[in-house]
């Protein structure tokens, strides 16, 4: 079992920056960050391979968020600039417990984090 903790969320207004962190208690493999906002289902933001060489973005964030990891700390990040009142959403981090899979789905990921959440005034 590998325990995921987000931080890094809070208020910002619109044009800003937040990076939010998510630290494993254990290796992961393929990781995530998804968000959620009331009423709506959780969507896929961005995810990154276990190597760090290949990520991929949801359209909407494409350009303005980063995601990165850094396996000596079992941490991934995501540094979101440019942010916009519709970034606003409580923001998850998921894992993979097996690699070699770079995916959007989320019945995909094996562990999930508590939330963060991140409102963006205008």
């Amino acid at each position: 079992q590998v325990h995921l903790v987000e931080s890094g969320g809070g208020l910002v207004q619109a044009g800003g920056s937040l990076r939010l962190s998510c630290a494993a208690s254990g290796r992961t493999y393929t990781m995530g960050w998804f968000r959620q906002t009331p009423g709506k289902e959780r969507e896929f933001v961005a995810a990154i391979l276990w190597t760090g060489t290949s990520t991929y973005y949801a359209d909407s964030v494409k350009g303005r968020f980063t995601i990165s990891r850094d396996n000596a700390k079992n941490t991934v990040y995501l540094q979101m600039n440019s942010l916009k009142p519709e970034d606003t959403a409580v923001y998850y981090c998921a894992a993979r417990q097996i690699g070699g899979l770079l995916t959007t789905t989320r019945r995909e990921y094996d562990y999930w984090g508590q939330g963060t959440q991140v409102t963006v005034s205008s």
